[in-house]
C-alpha cells in the first residue's frame, strides 16, 4: 500500500542523462539555501559543498576525475558536479560527531526536494575515490568527502555513451513500510489503525 505524499518527494529520481542547459547561479543558491535549513545535532551544521560547473574553471574536471569509470561515463553529461563534505567533529567542543554524515544526508535531502520543485534532478554517487577528492580540493584534516552529486535538468537518454542506459522513473521500486517501520519492538508492524500486528 502506498500513501499520498508531496509530489516533490514522489517525482524525485536519479537520472543519468542530463540536458546541456546550464543551471543558473541564483537557482543553485536557492538549492543550497534549502540545505542550509536542515536540522543537525546541536545545530552544528557539519556539511559543506564544493560546487563545480562545466566551463567554469578546473574544478569540474578534477571532480569528474575522482569518479569511478562507470560513473564518469555518464556524469560528464551533467552541467554541475558537487562534492558533499562532512566535518567529523563538533565546533563547540571538538568532540567526534557520530551524526555528521547523517546530518549531511538531511541537508542533501532538503536540497533534493527543492531541486525537484525547481525542475532539476540530481544523481548521487558513492563510486568515487574519496582520498583523491580530499587531495584534489585540499580539504582540511577532519573533513570527509562523502559523495559526489551530479545536478542539472533531465536530458535525452540518447546523449548517454554506448553501454549506459537510463532507468525509467516509473520502474523505481521501494520496500513496503511493513519491511522497515516497526511499532514498539523490532519487526512488529505498525498497522493503519495505529496498533501492533
Amino acid at each position: 500500500m502506498s500513501h499520498s505524499i508531496s509530489p516533490d518527494l514522489s517525482r524525485r529520481f536519479s537520472p543519468r542523462a542530463f540536458a546541456e542547459r546550464e543551471v543558473a547561479t541564483a537557482l543553485l543558491t536557492q538549492l543550497f539555501e534549502a540545505a542550509r535549513w536542515a536540522p543537525s545535532c546541536y545545530n552544528d551544521q557539519p556539511w559543506s559543498f564544493i560546487v563545480t560547473r562545466r566551463g567554469h574553471g578546473s574544478g569540474y574536471a578534477k571532480l569528474l576525475d575522482c569518479l569511478v569509470e562507470s560513473n564518469r561515463m555518464w556524469a560528464v553529461t551533467a552541467p554541475v558536479l558537487v562534492l558533499n563534505v562532512a566535518r567529523r567533529c563538533f565546533l563547540h567542543n571538538g568532540q567526534f560527531n557520530r551524526h555528521a554524515w547523517y546530518d549531511l544526508g538531511q541537508a542533501v535531502a532538503g536540497l533534493l526536494v527543492e531541486a525537484t520543485r525547481a525542475g532539476l534532478h540530481a544523481h548521487q554517487m558513492a563510486g568515487f575515490d574519496a582520498v583523491r577528492a580530499i587531495q584534489a580540493f585540499a580539504l582540511p584534516a577532519g573533513f570527509d568527502a562523502v559523495a559526489i552529486m551530479a545536478l542539472g535538468y533531465h536530458g535525452e537518454p540518447s546523449r548517454l555513451p554506448s553501454g549506459v542506459s537510463e532507468k525509467s522513473p516509473a520502474a523505481r521500486e521501494r520496500r513496503p513500510q511493513t519491511a522497515f517501520v516497526f511499532a514498539e519492538q523490532w519487526q512488529s508492524a505498525l498497522d493503519a489503525a495505529g496498533g501492533v500486528t
